[in-house]
């Protein structure tokens, strides 16, 4: 007898070894990624909540701050950059948009960098102070505000200046000045509840994705297939070669053993006379036999089967078909020949029904006539199919 202990003796043993093993992979995955995400939000939450400037900040800096302003960052590395077209950027808002993948450390087509130096945020204005100069955008001013989802770049249009402008940044170091310049603008328009109650909302949501725990799997849940190397996709790939064979086997014409009759030329027997035979009377052809009914068989593909009369007339609109199916009259099918959907379109689990043959009025021919039922799926019954 085999054994059916803890070390996976049996075929039904090492399936719940191995399902049980890959769901506790995917599950400490998904796991860390949710954690991962849950801390990064309350990290945020955090921030916004204790965002405060100072004065102090600004000591050392070459700017000169007004009265009620205050230092909120500071960033030593970033670029200038200006959009050599005319664009129309959105009006900026609060929305605090997640990075859906890592920003690449690349300039965007149609910017070019003018200058570079160091950003510093307040909360009146966003400043770059540059070896070439000082460049201002203040919140009070600003039009448009845009952030590149693919490159590290914040683009940014005020009243006072014609073209379109802003900063390039370290990548590692984008998703923090995005975040803080949403704070210091929600600062001066007097609007960080706003921030606050959107991180809230974001959080709450997150928290209804956390992953539990899988089940763990049992002996009796292993089903036949997982014997078989491969599993299900084996048992699907061998039904489908099992359903393909005969129908190849159904389309192939067999060979006919009996060749067509040739006709033959009349020989004179031997010995016969060298005399000139006299003329020749007409032959009487033989009487033509009796019309047999023709052998079902699938003519071959590409070549015109010839009929005397139009195969709409001979069928009453039936597609043409050596069983002699039509929409004429005359018995119903409850039994039709193995060959029927090579010549009519078979509705689904054509062979699984239990009456005689329609057609629905979406051309398929079903097996449920007679029944309530039948043709349900196909907008009902148009007409039975006759032998």
């Amino acid at each position: 007898m085999a054994k059916t202990d803890s070390t996976g003796s049996t075929w039904r043993y090492r399936w719940v070894h191995r399902q049980n093993e890959r769901r506790r992979r995917e599950f400490r995955s998904a796991d860390q990624a949710w954690r991962r995400r849950d801390d990064e939000l309350r990290r945020l939450r955090t921030l916004a909540e204790e965002f405060q400037g100072s004065t102090a900040a600004g000591a050392g800096l070459p700017v000169e701050l007004t009265p009620d302003e205050v230092v909120f960052w500071v960033l030593p590395a970033a670029q200038l950059v200006e959009v050599r077209h005319t664009t129309v950027l959105p009006a900026p808002d609060l929305t605090l948009t997640p990075a859906t993948a890592p920003l690449r450390p690349r300039r965007p087509d149609g910017v070019r960098v003018a200058d570079a130096g160091m950003a510093v945020i307040t909360n009146r204005r966003l400043v770059l102070l540059g070896g070439r100069g000082r460049r201002d955008w203040s919140y009070g001013k600003m039009t448009g505000l845009a952030h590149d989802p693919h490159a590290p770049v914040t683009l940014m249009q005020v009243l006072d200046r014609r073209r379109t402008s802003g900063l390039m940044l370290p990548a590692d170091v984008a998703a923090d000045f995005r975040f803080k310049l949403t704070l210091a603008f929600a600062d001066a328009i007097e609007q960080r509840g706003a921030v606050l109650d959107q991180l809230d909302e974001v959080i709450a949501e997150h928290a209804q994705l956390k992953p539990f725990r899988p089940q763990i799997a049992t002996p009796a849940q292993a089903r036949p297939f997982a014997f078989v190397p491969g599993g299900r996709r084996t048992v699907a790939v061998a039904a489908g070669i099992a359903l393909l064979v005969p129908a190849a086997l159904l389309d192939t014409d067999p060979s006919d053993p009996s060749g067509p009759e040739v006709a033959v030329a009349a020989t004179p027997a031997p010995g016969a006379s060298d005399a000139p035979a006299p003329a020749a009377a007409p032959v009487a052809l033989p009487a033509a036999p009796a019309k047999v009914p023709p052998v079902a068989s699938k003519p071959r593909r590409g070549t015109a089967t010839p009929s005397p009369t139009p195969a709409r007339e001979r069928f009453c609109g039936a597609p043409t078909n050596p069983m002699g199916y039509d929409f004429c009259g005359g018995e119903r099918i409850r039994r039709p020949a193995v060959e029927i959907c090579d010549w009519f379109d078979c509705a689904p689990k054509f062979w699984a029904g239990r009456g005689y043959l329609v057609q629905c009025r979406d051309g398929s021919v079903s097996l449920t006539g007679g029944r309530r039922d039948a043709c349900a799926a196909h907008d009902g019954v148009r007409r039975t199919v006759w032998s």
